[in-house]
């Protein structure tokens, strides 16, 4: 009996591409080829599947119902066949080769600098590639396939993921100078108003470990300012809007540095988030995930 025809690693790779950006011009420059190339992929595939992917005309693209269905499954077929290439290429090497690192923008630019140095002077032969978004992009990524690891701070929701918590990284209040000694004091949360509290925008998980640190209140959390960024966070607070928390791995990066903010510590138990490393189950590199969640560890366990 004939067996049936099978879709190509690159037809899937065309089809998930345009899948995501829905104009073909731009996933053709993605994957560096031609929009004609790519036009002719994603019409072999549907010729191979039996079925229309795409609705297109001269202004839009737009996946079809069972092109919904079959990009998922696409995106795991090359996320396995991604793993399968890195475990033959990663079998006998730990920590060696390229290695598509994620972290979001609250830990990225304070943790990372003090210790890639380190970690590319004990692993030389590693090529590292660091991606910077929020938590669920980086899941998204990681999932299909497009990171091998991501370093993330939890509670959050990381479903069937391989997790590796590595530390507790404590909230400090943040506020305008009080006053000489204020800084070092500790604060109750509960003093704390929360129409004061200055958040990140919505998307940032570090806003929903800050509501949380809060505590619970009636109907929904709303800020007179959502900042962007942390910079922008701290400007706020040092314009009089308000206060915020910031985690602990911030401060000690000097992000206050030059300003005329302080740090105050939180009464006991002190709210905090947990810094994480997370891989698929299935990857190849989920052992160097654990080596490098090691390596972070005993690099905070140093430096404090």
């Amino acid at each position: 009996m004939d067996r049936p025809a099978l879709p190509t690693l690159r037809q899937l790779a065309y089809f998930v591409e345009l899948s995501g950006r829905l104009n073909f011009r731009v996933a053709a420059e993605a994957l560096f080829v031609t929009q004609s190339t790519m036009s002719a992929g994603i019409k072999e595939l549907e010729a191979v599947l039996g079925v229309q992917l795409f609705e297109r005309d001269n202004r839009n693209v737009r996946l079809t119902a069972i092109g919904e269905d079959v990009v998922a499954r696409a995106r795991e077929l090359l996320a396995a066949a991604t793993d399968l290439a890195e475990a033959a290429r990663t079998a006998t090497r730990p920590l060696s080769g390229p290695l598509r690192l994620g972290a979001i923008p609250t830990i990225a630019p304070y943790l990372l600098p003090r210790v890639l140095p380190a970690l590319r002077r004990a692993h030389g032969d590693l090529k590292l590639y660091l991606r910077e978004d929020v938590t669920r992009a980086l899941l998204e990524r990681l999932r299909a396939g497009n990171l091998d690891v991501a370093l993330i701070a939890l509670p959050f929701d990381t479903g069937d993921l391989y997790v590796r918590e590595l530390f507790r990284d404590e909230f400090s209040l943040v506020t305008r100078e009080a006053g000489r000694g204020k800084g070092h004091k500790e604060v109750a949360l509960r003093k704390i108003d929360p129409g004061d509290m200055l958040l990140l925008e919505e998307g940032h998980c570090l806003r929903d470990h800050a509501i949380a640190a809060c505590g619970p209140r009636r109907g929904p959390w709303e800020s007179r300012v959502e900042a962007t960024s942390l910079t922008t966070l701290i400007q706020m607070v040092e314009g009089g809007l308000g206060v915020t928390l910031l985690p602990g791995i911030t401060v000690e990066a000097g992000i206050l540095k030059g300003t005329r903010l302080v740090a105050r510590p939180l009464s006991p138990p002190a709210p905090a988030r947990t810094l994480a490393l997370v891989a698929r189950r299935t990857s190849p590199r989920r052992p160097d995930a654990d080596l490098l969640a090691d390596f972070l560890v005993e690099q905070r366990r140093s430096s404090r």
